[in-house]
C-alpha cells in the first residue's frame, strides 16, 4: 500500500472530508476514541481494544502527515482562503461604484 492509500484509509476511518483543519480531526479523534474506548464501548472489549489501536494509528499517520506537510504561502494558494469582504476588496479595491470606499 503506498503513502497515499495509507493516508486516504486514516482520513475514512477518522470521518475526515478531503480538506480538514486541525481542529477538525483533533474532533474527530476525540469523538471516535470516546465512542470506541474499551471502558465506554457497547460491543466487545477485543473490538473496542481494536478500533481504539486502530484509531490512534490512522491519527498518528495524519498528525505526523500535517506536521510534515510543507504549506504552501503563494498568492495563488492563499486566494482560496479569502473571505467574502476580502475577495471582494481585491477585486473592487474603493471603486465608487463597486468598492467599499
Amino acid at each position: 500500500m503506498n503513502k497515499y492509500q495509507e493516508i486516504t484509509e486514516a482520513r475514512k476511518l477518522l470521518g475526515l472530508p478531503e480538506r480538514a483543519t486541525m481542529e477538525e480531526i483533533k474532533a474527530n479523534y476525540r469523538n471516535l476514541i470516546r465512542e470506541w474506548h474499551p471502558d465506554r464501548c457497547k460491543e466487545t472489549k477485543q473490538e473496542c481494544t481494536e478500533m481504539t489501536a486502530k484509531i490512534v494509528a490512522a491519527y498518528r499517520l495524519i498528525i505526523d502527515y500535517c506536521n510534515n506537510y510543507k504549506f504552501s504561502f503563494s498568492k495563488e494558494e492563499i486566494r482560496h482562503y479569502l473571505s467574502e469582504e476580502e475577495w471582494w476588496l481585491e477585486r473592487f479595491g474603493n471603486d465608487p461604484l463597486w468598492g467599499k470606499g
